[in-house]
This record gives structure tokens, C-alpha cells and sequence, in this order.
């Protein structure tokens, strides 16, 4: 579970484009809180706000949801 002062730092959708660096974190590493770095392909979440990140594809094919623009 994530805590209010982590919510403050995850982006919203307004400030993520395609070709933007970001770190997202994978489904398999929601309980690690591992990042994976990379370049977004398609912005999945329509919303510009989840508490969790925006969900993205990474021009890898990796979906994940974003934590920090880089």
C-alpha cells in the first residue's frame, strides 16, 4: 500500500508524452517496489491522476505504471 506522500511524486498523465524516459514499476514488482527504466510508446490511462501512476508501454513492451519522469 502506498502512502499519501509518495502520491505527491508520481506524474500526472499532462506531464508524459510518447518518447518521455520514465521509470515504471511492472505488475511482478509492485512488492519490491523495483523499477525498470525506459521510453514510452503509449500512454494506457485516459485519466490525467491514479494513485497508483499512469499506466504506460514502453517501446520494449513492457506496461507498467509510471513512478518518476527521468
Amino acid at each position: 500500500m502506498f502512502c499519501d506522500s509518495l502520491l505527491v511524486n508520481i506524474p500526472l498523465r499532462d506531464k508524459i508524452t510518447i518518447g518521455t524516459m520514465v521509470q515504471i514499476i511492472l505488475k511482478q514488482d509492485q512488492r519490491t517496489g523495483y523499477l525498470t527504466d525506459g521510453t514510452v510508446k503509449r500512454i494506457l490511462t485516459s485519466n490525467n491522476f491514479h494513485p497508483y501512476g499512469i499506466k504506460v508501454e514502453l517501446s520494449n513492451g513492457r506496461i507498467g505504471r509510471v513512478q518518476k519522469i527521468i
